[in-house]
């Protein structure tokens, strides 16, 4: 998979870290291989400019997903079709804070966002109850396989 990263701002992120999540998850949820994902880092004002005009919604925020070629997860069978997934812009700044608030650390919460704008970027949304249950549910199967596969790495290591 074709998985760029843009780090836009002076927060120190592990890149091949946000790679090999995106590559798990996009695996995980049957993209095809050769589906192309961008992920961007941006500041506080940047990410507050992209909220208002693409959300008619004041201030920065989280996480923006951006779909590209409207994909959808595949099966094991069948793959989605070949396309770009979108970009998912993530906002360390504010995932900073989200992070101390949760009492969790900032890598978790990047993790969450980037696995949280994937989902959005295949079609997935939390607007109504039914959809944040799935969405939701989806959204932490995954986390939890991640984790389990970063721990089996780190023990192999």
């Amino acid at each position: 998979m074709a998985i760029d990263v843009s780090n836009e701002t002076d927060v120190e992120i592990d890149e091949l870290e946000l790679i090999d999540q995106a590559d798990f998850m996009m695996a995980r949820l049957h993209i095809n291989p050769a589906a192309e994902l961008s992920i961007v880092l941006v500041d506080e004002v940047q990410m507050a400019v992209l909220h208002e005009q693409y959300m008619d919604e004041p201030g920065s925020t989280d996480v923006l997903s951006f779909p590209m070629d409207e994909l959808r997860a595949g099966t094991p069978d069948v793959p989605s079709v070949e396309g770009m997934l979108g970009d998912v812009v993530l906002c360390p700044e504010v995932a900073r804070r989200q992070a101390e608030t949760a009492g969790h650390p900032f890598e978790n919460e990047i993790r969450l966002l980037l696995t949280h704008g994937i989902l959005h970027l295949l079609g997935h949304d939390h607007a109504e109850p039914e959809e944040h249950q799935v969405m939701f549910g989806l959204q932490t199967q995954l986390l939890a396989e991640w984790e389990g596969e970063r721990n089996k790495r780190g023990s192999a290591s």
